[in-house]
C-alpha cells in the first residue's frame, strides 16, 4: 500500500486528461454522447458519497473526479452545441436503463448492492460511446480515458480496508476505461477499417 497523498497525482492526471478532451471538444475533434456523459457524472458522484460512508478516504477522489471530468465535458459541450454527438433511440434507451439501475443503486441499503448498481449502471451508459468509438474513433481522444485508467490503479494502491464496496468501482473503471481506449487505438493496433 502506498502513502494516500498518491492519489494526488492521479487526480492531477484526471484533471489533465479532462482539460485535454475538452480541448479537442472546442476544437472541434471530439463530439461527445452526452447521454454516457450524464450518467457517468452522476453516477461516480453517488458512487463517491458512498465509499466515503464505506470509509474510503483519500480513495474516495478516484470516483469524485471521475464525475467531476463529465460534468466540464458536458458543460462544455452544451456551451459549443455543434459539438454533440447526435442521440439515438438505441442511446436513449441505455440512459434509461442506466438511470433506473442508478435509482436502485441510492435506493438498496446495502452497500455492496449498490456499488453492483452503480457500476451497471455507469457500465450501461458506456455502450452509446463504445459503439460510436468502435465505429467512429476519430471522434473521440483518449486523454480522459487514459487519465481514468491511472487514477483508479492510484485508488487502488492506496486502498487500507480491502472491502468490494471501495476496490470494485476503481476495478470496474480501470476494465472500462482500458476497453474504450482499445477501441480507439484498434486500427493503429490491428490496423483494420472502420465500419460504416
Amino acid at each position: 500500500m502506498l502513502p494516500e497523498k498518491i492519489i494526488f497525482i492521479g487526480v492531477f492526471i484526471t484533471f489533465v486528461g479532462s482539460l485535454l478532451y475538452i480541448k479537442n471538444i472546442v476544437y472541434g475533434n471530439t463530439r461527445p454522447n452526452l447521454v454516457s456523459w450524464f450518467i457517468w457524472m452522476l453516477a461516480p458522484f453517488v458512487g463517491t458519497f458512498l465509499q466515503i460512508k464505506a470509509g474510503a478516504g483519500l480513495a474516495s477522489l478516484a470516483p469524485f473526479m471521475a464525475g467531476f471530468g463529465p460534468l466540464l465535458v458536458i458543460i462544455v459541450s452544451l456551451i459549443k452545441r455543434n459539438a454533440i454527438w447526435k442521440i439515438n433511440t438505441f442511446d436513449i434507451i441505455c440512459g434509461l436503463i442506466a438511470l433506473f439501475s442508478l435509482i436502485l443503486y441510492v435506493l438498496t441499503h446495502r452497500l455492496g448492492i449498490s456499488i453492483l448498481f452503480a457500476i451497471l449502471s455507469d457500465l450501461i451508459a458506456y455502450f452509446p460511446t463504445f459503439i460510436k468509438s468502435y465505429k467512429h474513433p476519430e471522434t473521440e481522444s483518449s486523454f480522459i480515458y487514459l487519465g481514468g485508467i491511472i487514477n483508479s490503479i492510484f485508488a487502488l494502491l492506496i486502498i487500507k480496508s480491502w472491502i468490494f464496496a471501495i476496490y470494485s468501482f476503481p476495478i470496474y473503471l480501470i476494465s472500462a476505461n482500458i476497453v474504450e481506449v482499445s477501441f480507439l487505438y484498434r486500427q493503429k493496433i490491428f490496423k483494420t477499417k472502420t465500419p460504416s
